[in-house]
């Protein structure tokens, strides 16, 4: 039996469009210059609190942080509605799922920076709650490259990190999945470069959703 860990903005879903409009209105309203998209993508997979504060420089959350991820929070479905944004999959994702869901030899999961209720939204839009058996976001434990999330999927599901992969496309995934001992896959679709997922400790990578098979086994 192996795990198959997620991880979900820009791995499964393409949802940095939706992510920066509502970082940028949050910046907006506590007067703070307006991200670049590109400040925004690279902070895709640490929790709110972390990754506002690093998009300010700041190493660690404090309460200005924390007062602009409740803002944030609280303009997320609003601007999604404004957009009619539904974070679509990546090519591929929906062929790769349905392929492996079924499968009794595998136990998917998603390990993300998300809310649960974000996580809920997207596994509900797109019919994946019925392949999707464990989770864990950032209302659940520390932010990556904390191990915890992959660490407590397993002891969930019963299995070892070292059949564990844990798929992603940030470096925060890969340094996850090798803190944890489970084997790091990183995609090219997403939002971090190749090199800087290698440079994070990627055991393999990949380039289109069909080259995870072979991998996954």
């Amino acid at each position: 039996m192996k795990l198959v860990l997620f991880d979900c903005d820009g791995t499964l879903v393409d949802s940095a469009g939706l992510i920066h409009e509502t970082m940028r209105r949050t910046f907006v309203a506590f007067d703070k210059p307006e991200p670049t998209f590109e400040a925004t993508k690279a902070i895709i997979g640490l929790t709110l609190d972390i990754a506002i504060a690093r998009m300010q420089g700041k190493q660690h959350a404090d309460d200005e942080a924390v007062a602009m991820m409740a803002h944030y929070k609280s303009l997320f479905t609003v601007v999604r509605a404004d957009l009619d944004y539904k974070e679509p999959l990546f090519d591929g994702i929906r062929e790769l799922i349905d392929t492996i869901g079924p499968r009794d030899d595998l136990l998917l999961g998603a390990v993300t920076g998300k809310s649960r209720r974000g996580l809920d939204m997207v596994m509900s839009t797109h019919g994946f709650d019925q392949y999707f058996v464990v989770g864990r976001t950032a209302d659940d434990c520390p932010s990556k490259p904390h191990p915890a999330m992959v660490t407590e999927c397993c002891d969930v599901m019963g299995v070892k990190p070292a059949d564990t992969l844990v798929i992603g496309d940030a470096i925060y995934d890969m340094q996850m999945a090798k803190a944890a001992g489970a084997t790091a896959i990183g995609v090219a679709w997403g939002y971090a470069s190749v090199a800087e997922l290698n440079e994070a400790g990627a055991d393999h990578i990949v380039h289109h959703p069909s080259e995870l098979l072979p991998l996954i086994g």
